[in-house]
């Protein structure tokens, strides 16, 4: 038996109607000049040559007895792939109403009694610049992988070239009778057997995790090492926003696409991570949005962040993440205010990771878990959500931003080649809204999925998303005729007698050997200073820009 993972499990256990716990995608594909007859054919072919090389394909939840522990997944013999891959309905479709038919996609339950995988074809969809393109919606339940799992899954069945790599044929597979052959005395001791190992995992790292989360808190509070300020709470609540509340049953999804190239230079310019620049760019675009909808709030707004707990080379299909906060900057106008909080909240989260990143627990005890778990937490949303806390309760987070790292070249599925890769992801109550980042061959690919009610206007935010890159393509453009300036304006100067006080003095002390009077010739000025001044007045007329 192949029990699930306490974190994987959770995922099951707090899944509600309004919550489905799925994470998915949305990728528009280029057909072969020469394609001929139904895409939604193709790629069922193609996912039936291939499902053999996922176990997500042909597993599914086998649940234990009067729910005493985490569910098991079992091997499904026979995959109805008519059930499991669709086609969606009409000829062609704009590019928003596809949008629109993905937010209704994935704000539907999957069927436990089901793999927990769906892919729903678009035939063509009409995109803005006028082509057309087939499309393909996906979506896979969250208790099966995580993001860089589905990165794994992704590599399993795209080829890099339209002509599909030869892959190995399935081995002996296992009887699709296993689930029968179950019985439910082994299925009730391995959940204390399971139970057990895993009391005695969390006694013995106890005392290594509390020292790690020691100094992790020292670490947050004081800033590391050498930090002079003095002691800060390491736990700061979110403003509220009208996105922190409780969630429907409906969802909106925007898009957004931009140059990897440009955003990677624009960290560069300013000495940053990648990932920090996703993040102002976010930030900038919210910022905006927020201002647009309401009131821009006193407090910088903050952002719920996954951070992967998966190592180099681990391909294991399952969820091997944990979450952290991070500062927006949100309440700054200044644009170099914004990137400085970001920055300055990014590294405090890189040093307090290395201390707990080997050590945050993905398990815990199956027994009664679902009863414990899934109870409590349910009983938790009603609460928020009928009696108006929603409206009331801060929270620690004001929306989730996770940034995945995709493939630099171009896939391929059943010869097609993929354009596009946006991610989708969940919202929960409290948190309504989600934007996860994939990088996908030249290009950074935004998906925005929220509450419909929480955030009907989503297409203002992805216009905003746009808006903050070429805001940041300017600064960037700023900064770098600053640096050229601060280089190149000094040795003009001296080449020019009589424009500088330097040129000035050079010229009288040409013609006159003699030493100056001060009043006469004004006090000598180096050049390094002249040039000191020169620099200092050009970030000035930067700053001065930037805050217009």
């Amino acid at each position: 038996m192949d029990t699930l993972s306490g974190l994987d499990a959770t995922f099951l256990y707090l899944e509600t109607a309004e919550m489905p716990m799925h994470i998915g995608s949305f990728c528009l594909y280029e057909l072969p000049p020469d394609f001929k007859g139904s895409f939604h054919k193709a790629v069922q072919a193609h996912i039936a040559r291939r499902q053999h090389l996922a176990p997500v394909f042909s597993r599914k939840l086998e649940f234990m007895p009067l729910d005493l522990g985490h569910p098991v997944w079992i091997q499904v013999e026979d995959i109805d792939l008519d059930f499991h891959i669709r086609r969606v309905k009409g000829k062609t479709l704009t590019f928003r109403q596809a949008e629109e038919i993905c937010a209704v996609l994935h704000s539907q339950l999957m069927d436990r009694r089901q793999p927990l995988w769906e892919l729903h074809v678009f035939e063509r969809i009409e995109r803005p610049d006028g082509s057309l393109c087939a499309g393909l919606y996906s979506k896979v339940h969250h208790a099966t992988l995580d993001g860089k799992g589905g990165t794994v899954l992704t590599n399993a069945i795209m080829d890099l070239s339209a002509t599909p790599r030869e892959v190995p044929p399935p081995g002996k597979q296992r009887q699709g009778s296993e689930q029968h052959d179950l019985k439910m005395g082994e299925m009730i001791g391995a959940v204390f057997s399971s139970s057990l190992a895993q009391y005695v995992k969390l006694i013995k790292a106890l005392p290594q995790a509390a020292q790690a989360l020691g100094s992790t808190v020292l670490k947050q509070s004081f800033g590391g090492p050498g930090h002079k300020t003095g002691i800060k709470s390491p736990l700061h609540l979110a403003p509220m926003t009208d996105f922190n509340v409780a969630v429907t049953t409906e969802r909106t999804f925007g898009t957004a696409r931009l140059p990897f190239a440009d955003c990677r230079a624009m960290a560069k310019a300013v000495n940053g991570s990648f990932n920090d620049i996703l993040l102002w760019l976010c930030a900038t675009a919210l910022r905006t949005y927020v201002s647009q909808h309401g009131s821009i709030p006193k407090k910088s707004m903050l952002a719920a962040m996954p951070i992967s707990l998966r190592e180099e080379g681990n391909k294991d299909f399952n969820t091997q993440a944990s979450m952290t906060v991070v500062e927006l900057g949100t309440q700054f106008a200044n644009p170099m205010k914004r990137l400085k909080v970001i920055m300055t909240s990014t590294a405090k989260v890189k040093n307090a990771m290395v201390d707990l990143k080997g050590l945050l627990p993905t398990d815990y005890p199956s027994l009664l878990a679902p009863w414990i778990v899934g109870g409590v937490a349910k009983a938790a949303f009603k609460t928020y959500s009928a009696t108006g806390l929603s409206h009331r309760l801060p929270m620690l987070a004001n929306l989730v931003i996770s940034n995945v790292p995709g493939p630099q070249v171009s896939l391929y599925l059943a010869g097609a080649r993929m354009l596009t890769y946006y991610p989708m992801s969940i919202v929960v109550h409290g948190v309504a809204l989600n934007i996860t980042i994939q990088t996908y061959a030249g290009y950074v690919d935004f998906g925005v999925i929220a509450d419909k009610k929480a955030m009907p206007q989503v297409h203002d935010l992805t216009d905003a998303l746009m808006q903050a890159f070429e805001e940041g393509r300017q600064l960037m453009a700023q900064a770098q005729a600053a640096a050229a300036a601060a280089t190149v304006k000094p040795k003009i100067a001296l080449a020019n007698p009589g424009k500088t006080r330097v040129n000035q003095a050079k010229k009288v002390a040409h013609v006159t050997p003699t030493k100056r009077p001060a009043s006469k010739a004004g006090p000598r000025v180096s050049p390094v200073k002249s040039k000191t001044a020169t620099v200092k007045a050009v970030l000035t007329q930067v700053r001065k820009s930037s805050r217009t």
